[in-house]
Order: C-alpha cells, then structure tokens, then sequence
C-alpha cells in the first residue's frame, strides 16, 4: 500500500486496517504510534497539516469574533444601537458558531479534512464581504443581525481542524499539537482586534470597511494553500456512527460541561470585554479606541498560553491541571467582583487578564483528556480480552466526535457569558451578577472535575 500525498509517493507496509481511499492528497495508511513510521515520514507531513490547519483556523477566528470590533464602529448616534443591542450583535455569532461546529466536524469524516478545510476556508469570503457591503449608517437593526449571524461559520472552523489534526499526531504529542493549533487559531480574535485599533486610530470610526478588505486574500490564501499542501486521512473517513456513540458517553457530556467554563469564558469574554469596559468604567473608556486600545491583550495572552496547558497536561495529566486551573479561574473571577464593587481599573483589569490566561491554559489541558480518555478506555477493554487495533481505532474515532460536540457545546458558554452581561447591566447597571454567576460555576466545574477523573478509585484517574 501507498501513503499518497499530491504527487508525493511513499512506499509503507501494508496496512490492513484500514480500507483504501485512493486519491490526490489522500494517505491511506497512517500510523502515528509507529516511532520509525513517525520519524520516517509521519512528522514532517503531521506538520505540514498543521501548519495549515492553524492559518485556516485562525483566519476563522478572526471573523468569528468581527462583530466584537465592528460594534465599535457603531457610534450609537449615527446607528441608534444601545449597548444592549450592541450585545446582541456579539451573542449572535457565537451562537451559529456553537451550532454549525457539530456539522463541521462530522464534515471531516464525510469529505475529508484537506477538502473541508478548503470548504470551510472560502465560506469565511461570505460575511466577510456582506458585512462590508451593508455595514453604513441607516442600515437597518434587523440587517445587521442577519449579516452578523454570518460570521459564525468562522466559529465552526475550530471543530474541523481540531478533529483533523487529532487524527495525525500520536498519543504523547496530542496535547502538544492539538494545543498549538487551538492556540495559533484563538490568536484570531486578538488579531483582528489589534487590527480594529489600528483602523481606529488612523482612518477613523467611519471606515470599517478597512478591517474586512484586509481579511479577504488571506482568505483566499487559506483555501488555497490547503488545497495545494495539506492531506485526507482515509482512516479519519471510518467515523460513520462515531458521533453519535459519543453522544451515548457520559464523558462527553462532562469534558462538554468543562469546556464551557474553560472555552466558553475565553471567547465569551474576548467578544464582551470592550463593552463591558465601555459600560463598567465609561468615564475612561468613553470611546471606541480607548477601549479597543486594551481588548486585544487579553485574548492575545489566552491565545499564547494554550499550547502550554497542553504541554502541561502531556506531562502532569490533564485532569490536574485542569482542576487546579478552575480554581485560578475562580480567584481572577473573585478579583474582576473586588476591583468592580471598589470601583478600581487597574484592579479590574488585572482580574480579567487572569481570567483570559487560565481560560487559554484550561482550554489546553482539557483537550489533552478528550483523547487520553479513550485512550484510557481502550486500555481497559484490551485488558479485557479485546482487540487492541479495534480499540485504538475506536479510541480514535470517539475522541474525534467529542472534540466536535466539546467544541460546539464549549462555544455556546460564550453565549452565556454574553447574555450574563447584557441581563446583568440590564438589570443592576454593573456586571457583579455575571461575575457571581462565574464564580459559582468554576467552583462547579472544579468539583466535577475532581470527582470524575481525580479521586481515589475512579477508572479514570490520571487523564
């Protein structure tokens, strides 16, 4: 059998496996966990795709999250957009994005993940120019949330490329790799916001239209270079029943639960927090470029700092990490409380940093123990008296579908906290209901976690 990669031809030890797929740009034969098939060849194409796979996902970010900076374009005397309106805008695409990343990831086993990601890629083109087309003042409220809605196909980037690279590392690297890829496409919302600033403070609110025409050859280069250079693993293909076996796991259902407050904090504050700036403290931040002048930074540490909970967690296991992180959250949330029932800025603004660090670090480390639960229960059926290329296989196949439904149920947490906001400033004038309401639920998802995957007994210690 052939590994086939473009015009690219290897010669590998037939693999009875998996059924053959033959193709341009399609491998029929991947074996990860093989150390001279890994070093031979498997690294170098393993990088390849994710190289790619993370400039596509991170240009899928960055227009996920463009209404977080468009909204600062919207000056409510030229717009007539209150703050609660402005909120509806950001909740909106999070929203679609939680939603169209279960389709998106089972769009991996249907199509393939090179084909998907070329798919997935030139979608991005479609809110990207309708926002430039009706984005003027006069547009209609109801137009701009339709156009909004939009950009949630960005959000469904993240499911098909975590799934895909899944697939192509082995089991000591996945917390690594799936931690650099997370990271390098959640440096898109801090990207663009960088970039909204930069628009800003030259050409002025009236020119939005900048922002989003510097985003459409990128987008062609992403659909481009995946077509050209990444790769279909026919393996990844064998997941018909995958998802919904999956949904049959409890463990799905929790590590779901864990990455709302992890994932779900990280995007629901990088799309809230000029807002809530511009809301919580309007004296200071009385214009869309004072607060654009601070929201960037902490989605860019989160960002930064993914791929080291994931290292983290291939070392120490991810259930520890992931537990002592809910309580970090739980004191930045504590911190973010303090510095707004005192009224204090820098206070308030080194609680929220802390928040986006250790939501980055936890969406590392809770993506490691998707695949080492599976890989823990494979174990466990092998010892058993099962077969050991069935159970990796499965472990493979399930870990796939739970980064998809983990992905799509940890996006709409971003959705939660944007709704906390908006009913919290609704209601009291201030966010201190919302930043309650976290603190509570990091203190829940700490239990959970310790109680599933740490204590004493528990078949899954050591994830």
């Amino acid at each position: 059998m052939a590994s086939t990669t473009g015009a690219r031809t290897t010669a590998l030890p037939p693999s009875t496996s998996t059924p053959v797929r033959r193709g341009s740009h399609w491998i029929d034969d991947w074996r990860p966990e093989d150390p001279r098939f890994w070093q031979q060849s498997g690294k170098r194409v393993a990088r390849r795709n994710l190289f790619f796979s993370v400039f596509s996902e991170h240009i899928g970010f960055s227009v996920w999250s463009l209404w977080s900076v468009m909204v600062l374009f919207l000056p409510e005397a030229a717009f007539g957009i209150d703050p609660a309106g402005k909120f509806l805008l950001t909740t909106l695409p999070t929203a679609l994005g939680s939603l169209v990343r279960l389709p998106y990831t089972f769009a991996v086993a249907r199509f393939g993940g090179r084909n998907w990601t070329i798919i997935s890629a030139a979608l991005l083109l479609v809110p990207t120019i309708a926002t430039a087309i009706v984005l003027e003042p006069g547009v209609s409220f109801t137009t701009l949330l339709a156009v909004s809605c939009l950009a949630g196909v960005g959000g469904g980037n993240f499911a098909s490329s975590m799934t895909n690279i899944n697939a192509f590392y082995p089991q000591h690297l996945k917390g690594w790799a799936l931690g650099l890829n997370a990271g390098g496409g959640n440096l898109g919302v801090p990207v663009i916001q960088l970039l909204g600033l930069l628009v800003l403070a030259t050409a002025g609110v009236e020119h939005p239209r900048i922002v989003l025409l510097v985003y459409v050859p990128f987008i062609v280069v992403a659909a481009v270079g995946a077509a050209l250079l990444m790769d279909n693993l026919t393996a990844v293909t064998n997941q018909q029943r995958a998802m919904r076996d999956a949904a049959r796991d409890r463990h799905t259902w929790t590590m779901s639960f864990l990455y709302i407050g992890t994932f779900g904090s990280f995007i629901g504050f990088g799309f809230a927090f000029g807002q809530v700036l511009q809301n919580q403290f309007a004296d200071s931040f009385a214009t869309p470029l004072a607060a654009a002048s601070l929201t960037w930074l902490g989605p860019l540490l989160g960002s930064l700092i993914r791929p080291l909970g994931g290292s983290l967690a291939d070392r120490f296991g991810g259930a520890r990490i992931t537990c002592y992180n809910f309580v970090a959250m739980a004191g930045g949330a504590a911190v973010v409380l303090t510095a707004s029932r005192v009224g204090s800025l820098p206070l308030f603004l080194v609680g929220f940093v802390l928040l986006f660090v250790f939501s980055g670090l936890g969406n590392g480390s809770t993506y490691k123990m998707i695949p080492a639960i599976f890989r823990t229960k494979a174990q466990l059926e092998v010892a058993a008296g099962g077969d050991t290329v069935v159970a990796d296989r499965r472990a493979l196949q399930l870990s796939g579908a739970l980064i998809g439904i983990a992905g799509a149920v940890g996006a709409f947490g971003g959705v939660l906290v944007n709704l906390a906001f908006r009913q919290s400033f609704l209601s009291t004038g201030s966010g201190d209901g919302a930043y309650l309401a976290f603190l509570a639920f990091y203190a829940a998802c700490f239990v959970v976690t310790w109680v599933v995957y740490l204590r004493p007994g528990t078949p899954m210690k050591g994830v």
